[in-house]
């Protein structure tokens, strides 16, 4: 007999569920816990609003030694795919996103020239990596790694859930979720894909078995959209986009990227990688696969 065991905590700046269907109510429990645990040892490390984490320390100082193998490998990844999506995706942003919502919160609107002067300071390429050892070649800059963190969590729970004998479970982090299995055997989880202009209304549903899925779009912003960190403005084109890969964390850094390069030259991205399927809403919502 299968038993469902659920959770919900508060992590990653979201909330996040982790759902296991098992027989071994306690085998379940414990490896519940343990995928709970690796998240927030992610959230510990990435977490660009805590001071005493490794990127609140590398944003504060300038540079970091010492740095973790998760923060050094998520870095990588991410700078990888920024080179890979032309600079569409950069986790150099920072100063962007926090110019943007300052001037949010004072209901004005930048200047070219105040954005041009913030834009100096984003470029993926100006984060020198030297072993043990992350630091900016420009004083001022800042990462943000809120489109990979979350995602790579997520993979690192679904890692700890396999290594507990786990055949069947979901992990949902604010709508970067993975999953291990199905439902049941041979049952696919059923992920539903929103209209971010009414979260009531269901666009369409996918299966997800063995798979990642996330989501970028207008659903939680305190400003209108994503920031396109090559022009310095918030991205336009659509609502939102969702992209299905191997990961949770290229899942997630891909729905960003196809976000911010706007639905045709997004789906051309999405279609030079194996294994990946990309859904966009657009402006009109009229949803595309």
């Amino acid at each position: 007999m299968l038993h469902v065991i659920k959770d919900v905590r508060d992590a990653l700046g979201t909330f996040v569920t982790i759902t296991i269907v098992h027989p071994d109510i306690t085998e379940a429990i414990r490896a519940l816990h343990s995928g709970f645990e690796a998240i927030h040892r992610i959230h510990k490390l990435m977490n660009a609003l805590q001071q005493s984490s490794e990127v609140g320390a590398l944003n504060r100082e300038g540079y970091y030694e010492g740095v973790s193998d998760d923060t050094k490998h998520v870095i990588e990844r991410a700078n990888s795919f920024s080179e890979l999506s032309g600079g569409n995706f950069d986790i150099t942003v920072l100063p962007l996103v926090k110019f943007w919502e300052a001037n949010a919160n004072k209901s004005r609107v930048p200047t070219d020239a105040e954005i041009s002067g913030i834009l100096e300071l984003v470029g993926y390429r100006n984060v020198a990596i030297e072993d043990r050892k992350i630091s900016f070649r420009k004083p001022g800059m800042g990462i943000t790694l809120a489109g990979v963190a979350k995602g790579y969590a997520v993979d690192k729970a679904i890692e700890v859930l396999s290594q507990g004998n786990i055949k069947h479970a979901l992990v949902n982090a604010g709508g970067d979720l993975r999953a291990i299995g199905g439902k049941k055997e041979n049952i696919p989880w059923k992920i539903a894909i929103r209209d971010p202009r009414n979260l009531t209304r269901v666009i369409t549903t996918v299966d997800l078995y063995d798979r990642a899925i996330a989501t970028s779009g207008t659903y939680r912003r305190s400003f209108r959209d994503i920031i396109n960190p090559r022009v310095g403005k918030p991205a336009q084109g659509m609502l939102s986009s969702t992209v299905i890969a191997k990961t949770a964390m290229d899942a997630d850094m891909l729905a960003t990227g196809v976000f911010v390069l706007g639905a045709e030259k997004g789906k051309m991205l999405s279609e030079k990688l194996d294994g990946v399927k990309s859904f966009v809403i657009g402006n009109d919502g009229q949803f595309l696969n």
